[in-house]
């Protein structure tokens, strides 16, 4: 399936490039366009569906979009906080700009395989799919948008006013109901296409996101209070989760659904597909790098063994206490474990894969290979790391002038990270105290996200992780279950819910939220709520994938969270503008403001 997959994208080249983006297709002086779409695939839709799936590649992931700016992560070794987390973004924002036209990008190639095909055939229904897909990524990151739903081709005019929020998530829930009631599409999909299964999913999202948008009412912002005006929203928001869990039961080994070897697994609902082994071009371009973000960084890969990492969204102080002890997500969220490779006479390491970062997964010896870092959670006491290394004192061994990487260990606790280092037997040489700051200005500061990881990459950086990204999966479903029921009142099924997650994940359930006890800190002034529980469980359960700014932001708690955790901003009035308007939402890119006659600047949102 995937091999036909890039055949096609290759025939169909020539489409991608006449179809024009949103910021294309506003822009009168646009002459990149060519023809129209008739003038080039000859009305074969099903082409142009290949088209409309590959440029999801340009939207699912961006962690400055999804990440930053919220309670989980933060940049180490010195790199700028950045805008996200800052609050400070413009209106000519590149990362916003881009992603507003690929999305819009994507929704107009849905259109015009729409133009050109029954909509209830399969292949309509799957780009009618797509197109609310991405109208649901442009309302939790913008709000009211222009909803578009004809292809915009070469010449069309380029008035497109917004639409206001209620019209587009009505449009989105009348649409998506008919596509699961009276259409052609499967029940699943695990080879990334569109089914009835991703479409439930889509729709509990979608009837959440109107229930806290449209019928709710924010009280105030710094403490994340609000009124429920209408529950209707949450009761259809759980149904439709319910159906997009299919009676799936979560027995699956957390870390057995995240490995590498279990692609297109039971509960995966709905993903982007990547196969490097057909990818018909450079096998470096034509992935992506979601293995190289979420941590700190380990140094160069051709030289010391390891995963070139960014330094970017690595563990906020709240992610390094979120994880209990006994909690089975943990090992297989982050990689705990660093092997050494082999240094060459050329100073480059041999058996790459097989030694150092990617030995993990490659190697059937990792109870003999050589460790070069290891990290403990903060809960781990210093007793039961040094019996650690004693029990395997011959794996602490530094080798000078065979293994590349000096050997380190880590219990990565507050106020003080303990860091040991290690003699050439195996015995600990040294034992220090750092604070959180001074640890995370130096190289191996502290684990990475494995989720991502491909063990097949090249000895090589850039786009080169051939993993699947998985937009929907069924965990996220029971979350999204229990957020629904509790805001419509049902506080029994909610905890009930959460209570699956937990039972999974190897902790005790919960009597009610307010057992619940965090062993990260917060002020005085943060009082716990249950939302604060189903938040923390979203965090654990989905941490890394793109989810947390859009959580904080629909749940009304995106304010409360970033003065309270976000060492960025340390109070509201950074998060608004000089009016005092909160930046709710991304600004809408000027260009787009500036190509389309539809919008003026009195359309942007508040706070720009």
């Amino acid at each position: 399936m995937k091999k036909n997959y890039y055949i096609t994208a290759i025939a169909t080249l020539a489409i991608t490039f006449t179809l024009a983006s949103c910021s294309d297709f506003l822009n009168a002086d646009n002459k990149s366009a060519g023809g129209t779409a008739s003038d080039h695939f000859n009305k074969n839709a099903s082409s142009l569906l290949v088209s409309t799936y590959n440029n999801l590649k340009n939207i699912v992931y961006n962690p400055s979009l999804y990440c930053e700016g919220t309670d989980l992560y933060i940049n180490t070794r010195g790199k700028d906080a950045g805008v996200f987390n800052e609050y400070t973004l413009t209106t000519e924002d590149h990362t916003v700009s881009s992603y507003y036209s690929n999305v819009y990008k994507t929704i107009n190639y849905a259109n015009g395989v729409l133009s050109y095909t029954d909509p209830t055939s399969e292949t309509g229904c799957e780009a009618r799919f797509l197109r609310n897909f991405g109208y649901y990524l442009l309302t939790q990151e913008f709000g009211s948008v222009p909803y578009i739903t004809r292809y915009i081709d070469k010449g069309s005019n380029k008035d497109y006013p917004k639409t206001p929020l209620d019209n587009i998530y009505l449009s989105m829930i009348k649409d998506l109901t008919d596509l699961y009631n009276n259409t052609q599409l499967p029940e699943q999909s695990h080879i990334g296409h569109a089914s009835k299964q991703a479409v439930a999913a889509l729709l509990a999202k979608t009837y959440l996101a109107q229930g806290w948008d449209i019928n709710t009412t924010l009280n105030d912002a710094e403490k994340g209070t609000y009124t429920v005006k209408d529950k209707d929203a949450f009761i259809q928001a759980a149904s439709w989760a319910l159906k997009a869990i299919d009676g799936i039961q979560l027995t699956m080994n957390f870390g057995q659904k995240w490995s590498p070897a279990n692609e297109g697994n039971a509960e995966e609902i709905f993903s982007v597909q990547y196969d490097r082994a057909n990818y018909p071009g450079n096998v470096s371009n034509g992935g992506h790098n979601m293995q190289y973000n979420f941590g700190g960084y380990y140094g160069d890969c051709s030289t010391l063994g390891m995963k070139t990492c960014s330094s970017q969204d690595a563990q906020s102080e709240k992610s390094m206490y979120l994880f209990t002890p006994g909690d089975k997500r943990y090992q297989g969220t982050y990689m705990t474990t660093f092997y050494n490779a082999t240094l060459m006479a050329n100073g480059k390491t041999s058996n790459w894969g097989t030694q150092g970062y990617f030995g993990y997964y490659n190697s059937a010896k990792t109870d003999t290979l050589p460790i070069a870092h290891r990290y403990f959670p903060y809960y781990i006491t210093e007793q039961e790391a040094e019996e650690e290394f004693a029990t395997h004192k011959s794996q602490y061994k530094f080798r000078k002038g065979i293994d590349v990487n000096t050997v380190s260990a880590d219990i990565l606790s507050l106020p003080n990270i303990v860091h040991y280092t290690f003699n050439a037997d195996g015995s600990v040489a040294s034992k220090i105290y750092q604070d959180f700051n001074t640890y995370n200005n130096q190289v191996n500061n502290g684990v990475c996200v494995k989720k991502f990881d491909d063990p097949n990459s090249a000895q090589l950086t850039g786009s080169n992780d051939y993993r699947d990204i998985v937009i929907f999966h069924v965990s996220d479903m029971y979350l999204i279950a229990a957020e629904a029921y509790f805001m419509a009142g049902q506080t029994a099924q909610s905890l009930a819910m959460v209570n699956a997650i937990r039972e999974r994940a190897g902790l005790s359930a919960l009597t009610s939220f307010e057992a619940y006890q965090p062993s990260y800190s917060v002020s005085s002034s943060f009082k716990l709520t249950p939302l604060d529980v189903i938040l923390d469980e979203r965090a654990r359960e989905l941490y890394a994938e793109g989810k947390r700014w859009i959580d904080l932001r629909r749940t009304k708690q995106l304010i409360r969270y970033n003065v309270e955790f976000n060492t960025s901003i340390s109070s509201a009035n950074q998060m608004a503008n000089k009016e005092g308007e909160y930046k709710w939402y991304r600004p809408i890119p000027e260009n787009e403001i500036s190509s389309n006659t539809g919008i003026t600047d009195k359309d942007q949102n508040p706070g720009y």
